[in-house]
């Protein structure tokens, strides 16, 4: 009797723990959800916001800029300067990005140095469109695929 009870209590205790753990699992998801979610949102918020080299307001900001003040809203730190962002998180190829990964690409003259960043804020119908600070535009979103950034591409980073 005594050992049927034990038993009875550690098949509990296991069942118990388990549901424990994949409740765990399932909130972090969650959590991780809402923070990539706030990322790009905060992101968009400054839609409109003129470009300006080395600015970090809504008077006028850069690319990387974009990226430190929108990662930071969710308390992540970042690197100010976007050849050191690329160096950061998770290596990612074009195909497997998601929203909220960051995009790196190479603007200047030589091919592979990172100097422009932006955050992938929407997968649709078979297009990743990211969020950035153009200097020609402000912050404003774009396809990947497009003929211009496709050919500037260098790499992708997952933060989360």
């Amino acid at each position: 009797m005594i050992k049927h009870q034990r038993n009875s209590l550690y098949v509990l205790f296991v069942f118990g723990l388990l549901l424990l753990l994949s409740n765990s699992c399932s909130s972090t998801k969650k959590i991780r959800q809402q923070n990539i979610q706030h990322v790009i949102n905060t992101a968009k918020s400054y839609q409109g916001t003129p470009y300006r080299y080395g600015g970090n307001t809504r008077s006028g900001m850069d690319c990387s800029a974009l990226v430190y003040l929108s990662f930071k809203s969710v308390g992540v730190t970042l690197p100010r300067v976007s050849a050191e962002q690329s160096k950061i998180g998770k290596r990612i190829s074009k195909d497997k990005l998601k929203k909220g990964d960051v995009v790196f690409f190479a603007t200047g003259r030589r091919r592979n140095k990172v100097t422009h960043a932006g955050i992938v804020s929407e997968k649709r119908m078979g297009k990743t469109y990211f969020i950035h600070a153009s200097t020609s535009l402000g912050v404003t979103e774009d396809n990947l695929q497009s003929k211009y950034w496709s050919k500037r591409w260098v790499r992708g980073r997952r933060i989360f």
